[in-house]
């Protein structure tokens, strides 16, 4: 991953409380673990921003290096990679997230 796509990232994670990079948008999910990512959120009533990976392989591959995880979603709060849709799926059933978005201070926060 070159400097400047590591500061791009790193960038995006710093500007926005919750971010998740997907594959496609949120209106337009391009993958059912994207899709799921997307549906946990709404559910919670989070706002959050999204980056669509596939809009650029720069990204999209240093995502992966970034986070050291290999797989796209991946979700960020407040700057700290939470993980994947695997990870919010497990978190969410749990009341991790919802509990996680509390003591953040993101709750209902669009």
């Amino acid at each position: 991953m070159t400097d400047e796509t590591h500061a791009r990232i790193a960038d995006l994670v710093e500007k926005n409380d919750v971010l998740l990079f997907m594959k496609g948008t949120e209106l337009f999910p391009q993958c059912g673990f994207s899709s799921k990512a997307v549906a946990i959120l709404q559910h919670l009533n989070v706002g959050f921003e999204t980056v669509d990976v596939l809009q650029d392989q720069g990204i999209r591959q240093g995502i992966k290096a970034f986070s050291d995880w290999p797989t796209i979603p991946q979700l960020y709060v407040k700057g700290e990679f939470v993980g994947g849709s695997d990870i919010m799926m497990e978190m969410f059933e749990s009341g991790e997230l919802a509990q996680l978005f509390e003591v953040k201070g993101l709750v209902g926060a669009h």
